[in-house]
């Protein structure tokens, strides 16, 4: 369990400590010490010195929360989820709990509802659910089992039982969102509508039911529009824009990728609908591109920027020469400014490798008008018509090197290797092959 110190989670340490001695399980009480406050050195011996009287198995971890855009709230909740995630590991706990009750559980359907949320929103807290982004682990499952008790319950309980608890003075300050909830809004709420947590908690059971039926609707509209690993455009459009919002939505989650904001996602739908059969369509995401290729939507990732990247098709553009090597019976060699590695296979059919380590090799990036041959039985053909026939997308392209030897083209990678040199030699033969991805480094 995740142990703070404060009242939730004390009384929390009280009630596992019972069930687990009751049913012969073992417990651990996990602290996270944010540093954020002068006590915090106190908290974390108080809840050192409860888990000791308890006899229960103790573990803390010390982080350090940065300045961030999304605030101090949001920062150190990240750090914390992660430390928990990582002794929780560390000892082999599949079970997480936190003490989240009643009020948090209106708090947060509260602050939900003030940022304009959906459905996925309302719903608040499952009294059960995995967080592996948070936690680092799929693995992990966190329960809440006080989620039906309201904090006057709990006092009660502490009050009843002599539970001892620590106060950190930032739940004071109404700076913070939940804060100005918990202490300027939520009262006022509770005179004039008495009971309105429970009902709370009602309308997320509500939106939580609601939000399962939506992602089994988008789960089915996702498989029926994919295409591979993209999305079919003239699938997608025989959908309503509701389901396009809502399919979208989950293509995202299932890729990993935050969710974006509702604004966002109505321009980039309008984009994708309006705009011209043959258009390469660019959205930008915070954490990838959305682009339109043949038909298809894809989800890329924001590559770096490589050393002498560009589009051939660009007027002005700075010309840079390639990176010159010598091979000289490696299985690769390593190009870190082209985003990859070049491997040299034994084969039964390629480049003869006693000529091939006599000759002044270049990896570089296409410049336009390179002609390749792929096999006797096929024509001599530019690697723009190459790419085309390939379906290999614009932007794939450009990240995609070629070798050549005194400015003759042996390789391109993607497509392959030009078969007038092939056998010129007794062998043994050398095939190329590029990898992409396997070294990154970003042009400053």
């Amino acid at each position: 369990m995740a142990l703070s110190g404060g009242l939730d989670s004390s009384v929390l340490l009280q009630l596992a400590h019972t069930y687990a001695r009751e049913q012969g399980m073992v417990l651990f009480a996990f602290h996270v010490h944010h540093g954020l406050s002068p006590n915090a050195d106190t908290w974390l011996a108080h809840c050192e010195h409860s888990c000791a009287q308890l006899g229960v198995a103790f573990d803390h971890r010390r982080v350090t929360v940065a300045k961030s855009k999304s605030g101090v709230e949001a920062a150190a909740r990240k750090l914390r989820y992660a430390a928990l995630g990582e002794m929780c590991l560390a000892h082999g706990v599949g079970l997480l709990l936190t003490a989240h009750h009643l009020d948090d559980q209106a708090e947060t359907v509260l602050l939900q509802l003030l940022r304009g949320s959906g459905a996925a929103g309302l719903s608040g807290m499952d009294g059960a659910n995995t967080a592996p982004k948070l936690l680092g682990s799929p693995d992990i499952v966190v329960g809440r089992p006080l989620l039906s008790l309201s904090r006057a319950e709990l006092e009660a309980y502490a009050g009843e039982h002599a539970i001892a608890w620590v106060n950190d003075e930032s739940n004071a300050d109404p700076r913070y969102a939940r804060n100005a909830l918990r202490h300027q809004v939520m009262p006022t709420l509770e005179q004039a509508f008495p009971g309105f947590a429970q009902r709370f908690a009602r309308s997320a059971a509500h939106a939580q039911s609601a939000q399962r039926m939506l992602a089994e609707l988008a789960e089915q509209d996702l498989s029926a529009c994919l295409d591979g690993e993209a999305v079919d455009v003239n699938r997608l459009r025989a959908l309503s824009m509701d389901r396009i919002y809502n399919m979208l939505r989950h293509w995202f989650g299932t890729r990993g990728i935050s969710m974006p904001s509702t604004a966002w996602l109505t321009e980039m739908v309008a984009q994708l609908l309006e705009a011209r059969e043959d258009a390469q369509l660019l959205v930008t995401h915070p954490d990838c591109h959305i682009r339109r290729h043949r038909g298809r939507l894809f989800i890329t990732p924001k590559l770096a920027q490589l050393a002498g990247m560009r589009d051939p098709d660009d007027e002005g553009v700075i010309e840079k020469h390639g990176e010159a090597f010598r091979w000289v019976g490696q299985d690769q060699l390593r190009f870190p400014a082209y985003g990859g590695v070049l491997h040299f296979d034994r084969a039964e059919q390629g480049f003869d490798a006693g000529w091939l380590r006599a000759q002044p090799l270049v990896i570089d990036f296409r410049k336009g008008g390179e002609r390749l041959k792929l096999a006797e039985n096929r024509p001599t053909r530019s690697l723009k018509a190459h790419y085309q026939a390939s379906g290999i997308p614009a932007w794939e392209r450009t990240r995609l090197p070629i070798v050549s030897v005194h400015e003759e083209l042996l390789f391109a990678a993607g497509l392959g290797m030009d078969c007038r040199r092939f056998g010129a030699g007794p062998g043994p033969f050398i095939s190329l092959r590029w990898e992409a991805g396997t070294v990154l480094t970003v042009q400053k």
